[in-house]
């Protein structure tokens, strides 16, 4: 099997400039203690940061639901992205525009922290990744 032929297995590749790849995880992080903070108009406005956020940082948003205690993700990144450096500006950032735009929400926390410190992250293949965009596109039903 020759180069060429390596590179067109997977439609999804991405060739960047002496390299080709395809990188995708799912993501997921809670909100301190699961309180059920995101719901209303804040589950929009968290999305919408999210997807400005990704626009900063040069990552795909592929898939996004919000639950109201935590969040799914699927996201593409460039291989010079540190999943954990994302991650921790994924969630800083929106924490802190969120605690600015819903004051509310700091009456439902205490201690001045949005989301739970850890989170989940996957990698993701071609065989996974139908699975968990319909997963995660599936949430709001269950």
């Amino acid at each position: 099997m020759d180069k060429e032929s390596i590179f067109t297995i997977n439609a999804d590749v991405t060739y960047g400039r002496g390299y080709v790849y395809c990188l995708q995880y799912h993501i997921v992080w809670c909100t301190k203690y699961r309180k059920k903070v995101i719901v209303g108009n804040i589950e929009s406005d968290v999305k919408e940061h999210l997807y400005r956020t990704a626009e900063d940082l040069d990552i795909k948003i592929l898939a996004m639901e919000t639950m109201p205690d935590h969040i799914h993700m699927l996201i593409e990144c460039k291989p010079q992205c540190r999943i954990s450096d994302a991650i921790k500006v994924f969630k800083g950032n929106t924490a802190r525009w969120l605690f600015l735009t819903h004051p509310e929400i700091k009456t439902k926390l205490w201690g001045g922290h949005l989301w739970n410190p850890s989170y989940f992250v996957a990698t993701v293949s071609e065989r996974t990744k139908e699975q968990i965009t319909n997963y995660i596109s599936s949430q709001k039903e269950k």
